[in-house]
Parts: structure tokens; sequence; C-alpha cells
């Protein structure tokens, strides 16, 4: 997954950001909140951890700039204020969810899959397709009860293609979500990610859960149902 983390706590950012990458999750970030709408102009994130008081625009006015134009990416903000009126006021603005200053790294990343797991319609962080089953707490994946190691750019294209089963995913979208801002590869790097899953998830299986749809994308289903 792909997440934005604004926040003027520099320090706070960057450990925060820091331990998202140690969970496989694509990060970028920023200090204030007109950085912040720059980058939601330009790149679609799964989630947004935002701070409420940052330079140049606030916290709250970046969500109520998302909200206006229909950007429904989902908002954990982060406040140091514990008043009830100040939850409520992010929560109307659009918010999913927040966290008041100092917390856990634990529950910050639970809350993540929280609102990125209703934004989708999943119930659970264990996700299936026949035979196949991943589970995003602990990064494991087994088909047909059989463990398989996965790298870490390996286990999130495949829980990005997982969650979005049944819908075909160009090339550009799978490598928005899964690479920040940072990254400088190949153009032919999604076919090389696709070619080591395949031989991981599918190898000798008779039913094969990725597919090609010729000049469009990817695709991962169950043809047997």
């Amino acid at each position: 997954m792909r997440i934005l983390v604004a926040d003027d706590e520099k320090d706070l950012n960057a450990v925060v950001s820091r331990r998202l990458s140690v969970e496989n999750f694509s990060v970028d970030s920023c200090y204030d909140g007109e950085s912040a709408i720059d980058y939601l102009s330009f790149a679609e994130y799964d989630a947004v951890v935002l701070d409420i008081m940052m330079p140049k625009v606030s916290g709250l006015n970046v969500l109520t700039w998302m909200r206006e134009r229909n950007i429904n990416t989902p908002v954990l903000l982060l406040t140091a204020k514990d008043a009830v009126s100040d939850r409520v006021e992010g929560l109307n603005a659009g918010a999913d969810d927040y966290l008041i200053k100092p917390f856990s790294l634990d529950e910050l990343i639970a809350r993540l899959h929280a609102i990125t797991r209703r934004k989708g319609g999943i119930a659970t962080n264990v996700l299936t397709v026949g035979d196949l089953v991943i589970n995003i707490n602990t990064h494991s994946v087994t088909r047909g009860g059989k463990e398989i190691s996965l790298s870490s750019k390996e286990f999130s294209i495949l829980e990005f293609l997982v969650k979005n089963k049944g819908n075909v995913l160009s090339r550009e979208k799978i490598e928005e979500h899964i690479w920040n801002y940072d990254y400088e590869g190949g153009s032919n790097v999604i076919d090389v990610y696709i070619s080591y899953l395949r031989k991981k998830i599918d190898g000798d299986n008779a039913a094969k859960l990725i597919q090609t749809i010729r000049g469009v994308g990817y695709i991962i289903k169950d043809d047997t149902l």
C-alpha cells in the first residue's frame, strides 16, 4: 500500500515513515499542508496520515480540500489535542480515524489496516483467492496449505492484486501503488515481479490464479468457481 505521511514534526515523521517502510508500505512524506496538497494532486494513495497542526495549510484544511474534490482516500488524523470537540471536528470534516499524540506505532499501523479494509469492503486481514491465503498481519502466504516465501515487494504486489481480485490492474496502476516518488526503475519492472510471483504462486498448479490481459494488465482470480 502507498501511504502519505504529512507531519511537521520531522523526527516523528521520520520515525513513522521508517516503521511503515519496514511494514512493507510505500511511503511519501512531507512537512506542511501545502506540500500535502501537491502530493495528493499528483498521486493516488491508499491512506493519508495527516497532522492537524501544520504550517502553510492546516491538516483540517487539507482534509476539507480532499473531500471537496471527492478524494475519498482514508485519512488518519494525528492531533496533540485531546478535547472531544477537536476530535469531533476532524471526524465531521471527513476523517476516518484519529490518534492522539503520543501514540503507539503498532496502534497506528493497526488503524491504517482497519481504515483501508473498510474502504475496500474487507472485514479481515486474511485474504483468499481459491486456495491462496494471505495474512497481512504476519505477511505469510500459503497455497494449498504450502507456505510460500516472498520478498517484500512481491508480497506488496500480491496483496494489491488480491485486494482487487477480479479486477484488471494496469502496470501503471500497480507501480503507482507499490513505489513512492523516489523510485527510479525500469519500464518492465512490473512484468519482472509478476513473473517471479507466477513461478512461486502458480508454479505447477493446474489452476493459474495470476493472469495477463493482453494490452491491459494483470488480474488475479479463481476460474474454478
